[in-house]
C-alpha cells in the first residue's frame, strides 16, 4: 500500500498511473522529452487538447514535480516554458515504452488505422 496526498494506492502500478494516467499527461510529457516547450508550442503540437485541459494538466504535473514551469519576465510579452524535472526524467523509460508500443500497435490490431 502506498499513500500520496493522504490518498491510498494499492500497488506500484496505481502510483505510476497517479502521475501519468489520463488521456493527456503522457502525451504532454512525450513532447517535453526533446527539451523545453512554451505553452503555445504545446497547443500547436497537441491540437486536439483544449486550453483548459492543457492548463490543468500542466498545473498537476508541476504540482507533482514532474515538470518545471519557468516564467521569463525580463521583457514583454511574458513567456512561460515547461521542462521535465529530474524526477520527471525518471519516467523516460516508461514514456519510451508507451511510444514504442503505440508505433507497433497498428500492425497488430485491425482496429487501429494509421493516417
Amino acid at each position: 500500500m502506498y499513500t500520496i496526498d493522504d490518498k491510498a494506492y494499492p500497488c506500484c502500478t496505481s502510483v505510476t498511473m497517479r502521475f501519468i494516467g489520463g488521456k493527456w499527461k503522457a502525451v504532454i510529457l512525450f513532447h517535453l522529452i526533446d527539451g523545453a516547450k512554451r505553452y503555445n508550442e504545446l497547443r500547436k503540437i497537441i491540437p486536439t487538447i483544449t486550453e483548459r485541459t492543457l492548463s490543468l494538466q500542466l498545473k498537476q504535473l508541476e504540482e507533482d514535480d514532474i515538470i518545471d514551469r519557468k516564467v521569463f519576465t525580463e521583457k514583454p510579452p511574458l513567456m512561460v516554458e515547461y521542462t521535465l524535472t529530474d524526477f520527471g526524467k525518471t519516467l523516460l523509460p516508461v514514456l519510451e515504452a508507451i511510444t514504442d508500443w503505440g508505433k507497433t500497435a497498428p500492425e497488430r490490431s485491425k482496429k487501429i488505422i494509421r493516417n
